[in-house]
């Protein structure tokens, strides 16, 4: 009898590290998250965000290698609070979103960071047709039956060609995310 429960035990402890080490798909929700950012404007921080989040997350807290992020926002959704400003920064010269309606990130990479809950992501960011590398540490925490992962970092919006040479604008910018991801029930 005691050899059979322990056998039974080991038989439950290994399926669920089993199930544990699969990646997790996920949708990131839309009208739960925050893609924000704040730039300097004649020195005066100017804040906006984004909607439309929209993409595919593969994620597993204890193998983060086997993860991964492909998530896109509606560049036109662009909101500082002042709709002329907001139409300005839909042309040609700031998002022209006619041309390229969407930014996009995609992992290429996912680790383990030194602080508990939290890891580091790599990928890559296109704005306006131009990808660029970036790393940034982020947060996972479990909540109704997903995750919300949390982080940010730094852009130059030169390199993406946003603002053009305006001496009035900041060339670096902070993106702060805030993501709700629900599990997709397969």
């Amino acid at each position: 009898m005691k050899k059979s429960l322990i056998k039974s035990l080991l038989f439950f402890a290994g399926l669920a590290l089993c199930i544990a080490g699969f990646s997790q798909t996920y949708i990131p929700v839309d009208n739960a998250a925050a893609v924000k950012f704040s730039i300097k404007n004649l020195g005066v921080s100017t804040t906006g965000n984004f909607k439309g989040l929209k993409g595919s997350i593969e994620f597993n807290a204890i193998n983060p290698a086997a993860s991964s992020f492909t998530v896109s926002v509606d560049a036109a959704t662009i909101n500082t609070g002042i709709n002329a400003r907001d139409n300005h920064l839909k042309k040609e010269e700031y998002f022209d979103v006619n041309k390229y309606p969407s930014i996009t990130f995609a992992s290429t990479k996912i680790e383990k960071s030194a602080t508990q809950g939290a890891f580091i992501i790599n990928g890559n960011i296109s704005i306006k047709g131009v990808s660029k590398s970036i790393s940034f540490p982020f947060t996972a925490v479990e909540q109704n039956g997903g995750f919300l992962f949390s982080g940010s970092f730094k852009l130059n919006r030169r390199d993406f060609k946003v603002g053009g040479n305006s001496i009035t604008l900041s060339d670096n910018l902070i993106v702060s995310l805030e993501v709700f991801a629900k599990k997709i029930n397969e």
